[in-house]
């Protein structure tokens, strides 16, 4: 596409796509999190965030260390709810922390 790219260093190459009307901005950022339609979350830890404008329009690149998460299902929230006789939220976060073990959940509430 751009011939002789490849030689070129990072002050030139973002000098040249500043005369193309792109934006770059690294963002300072903790952790990132994407929420899939079926309930997944990929979340991304020590995240290295590149935000990309070009004519108005926004995209972000990222890359980090990805852990796959996925919500528990209603009837392990509610069990764990009533073992536990704690709040839908304590529930949701015991079975978060604990990979979706619902005894181990129950316990680490009942020890609090």
């Amino acid at each position: 596409m751009f011939p002789g790219v490849g030689g070129m260093n990072p002050k030139q190459m973002a000098k040249m796509m500043a005369q193309m009307g792109i934006k770059t901005e690294e963002l300072d950022s903790s952790k990132v999190t994407i929420e899939l339609k079926d309930g997944t979350r990929l979340v991304v830890f020590e995240p290295s965030v590149m935000q990309i404008e070009i004519q108005g329009q926004r995209s972000f690149q990222v890359s980090g260390k990805v852990q796959e998460e996925k919500d528990a299902a209603e009837e392990d929230i509610k069990l764990v709810m009533e073992q536990a006789g704690c709040s839908r939220e304590e529930a949701i976060n015991a079975l978060r922390e604990t990979g979706g073990d619902i005894a181990e959940a129950i316990l680490r509430l009942k020890n609090e």
